[in-house]
């Protein structure tokens, strides 16, 4: 292996037997066996899972839970043995799996430091080395001669948290957890992982924060059912997962409005085949633009327009909403509408994209149940190429091109 690369996984799978049926005796296992009956199934959990880390790396690990991430750290960690592949590490490896695991709450704060230390492979004199820091770090200076199991729930956080972050390894394993405890030592923690970052140290964060993913992270991988979909690009990497968890609420959002049914008016019998096609990327940066386009049919000659909004998904409010009579239609047959527009004064922001059409009263007649999800972040852009700072709140530059086609 490279003397550049700090960890490489190597082609690893890995699966867990998970028994069908008991057995309370050796006898029935047997009878089983010879019969073909296994008595479990295999569960495969990482398939051909195939990466490296550079040193220096600050890499991210991300997924929808049971997509494999916190196996693929034990595996690492070497906690589990894959059934595939191996796994080489370039150093001494320090893993943060599970806040407090190795603690005893009968030991004091100082004998669980050296308790914590010597499991994570340190000898004394290193811990030795250590241990002021730690303790500054976790703010506990009065309290490490009392027994843990009078410490609050966030001071035994904040002492196992510095105990992994403060040991001196050549690798940093981190998992789900970035910032514990309180205000101000999230704030701690936030600038030792920026001046971890700049200082080139390896660390490796499975994380489900895609805004902590991009701010740390300068490569991840997107794991999805054991198989990785995406690897390389951190942007690229955390936009594909947020996009794929907002196609799966859109179609749970979608299962029950068809559920609840849609309130629409009687001229909805004279329209047919609704259909929304986004003409854009799906993940954009502010200088791209929006382009859709919408296409039904009439049939029967009455007026209608199409109304449609894009709506930040985490805060449930409208960017913008066009429902505005400018664009009546009349006659029956097919119709299509294209739109398009910029988004350069909003960035970092999931939209989804809702059309509906309207008669001339003003009620709707028809929508359209796939919502289009967009997402909107920087990725390598010049602050001078920016017609705006970046603003959540700022309105959408309309540049409408409307084409409507009888």
């Amino acid at each position: 292996m490279s003397d550049n690369i700090a960890v490489k996984i190597d082609h690893v799978g890995k699966f867990f037997r998970l028994p069908t049926e008991a057995s309370s005796s050796l006898r029935t296992t047997l009878v089983n066996r010879l019969r073909g009956i296994k008595g479990y199934k295999e569960q495969h959990v990482l398939r051909d899972i195939d990466f490296e880390v550079k040193k220096g790396d600050f890499f991210g690990i991300v997924g929808r839970n049971g997509s494999g991430k916190s196996t693929l750290l034990k595996i690492i960690s070497q906690i589990y043995t894959p059934e595939s592949g191996t796994v080489t590490v370039n150093g001494k490896l320090v893993s943060f799996i599970e806040l407090g695991v190795g603690f005893n709450p009968e030991l004091t704060g100082r004998e669980n430091v050296y308790l914590n230390g010597a499991m994570l492979g340190f000898s004394t004199d290193e811990i030795d080395e250590m241990y002021d820091e730690i303790v500054e770090f976790a703010e506990l200076e009065e309290f490490m001669n009392q027994k843990l199991k009078n410490y609050s729930s966030g001071m035994q956080v904040r002492l196992a948290f510095s105990v992994a972050i403060k040991a001196r390894g050549d690798v940093l394993v981190l998992d789900e957890v970035l910032a514990v405890g309180d205000e101000a030592f999230q704030r701690k923690c936030n600038d030792y992982f920026l001046e971890r970052k700049a200082s080139g140290l390896t660390t490796i964060l499975v994380t489900h924060d895609m805004n902590a993913a991009k701010k740390y992270c300068n490569k991840a991988i997107l794991i999805e059912k054991g198989l990785i979909k995406v690897a390389g690009d951190v942007d690229d990497v955390a936009n594909q997962y947020s996009l794929d968890n907002l196609k799966r609420l859109g179609v749970q959002a979608q299962e029950e409005e068809e559920a609840k049914g849609p309130e629409v008016a009687a001229d909805s019998d004279f329209i047919e085949d609704l259909e929304v096609k986004l003409l854009s990327k799906e993940s954009l940066t502010p200088l791209d633009e929006v382009k859709f386009e919408v296409s039904y049919k009439l049939t029967k000659d009455i007026k209608t327009y199409i109304a449609f909004s894009l709506t930040d998904v985490d805060r449930n409010i409208w960017i913008y909403n066009d429902n505005s009579m400018d664009h009546m239609t009349t006659g029956e047959g097919q119709k299509t509408a294209v739109y398009s527009c910029k988004l350069d004064s909003i960035n970092n922001l999931k939209l989804k994209l809702q059309v509906s059409v309207r008669n001339d009263k003003d009620q709707m007649i028809a929508y359209a149940n796939d919502e289009k999800k967009i997402i909107v972040s920087r990725k390598d852009i010049a602050e001078d190429d920016l017609s705006a700072k970046d603003s959540a709140t700022g309105l959408i530059q309309r540049n409408g091109i409307w084409e409507m086609q009888a």
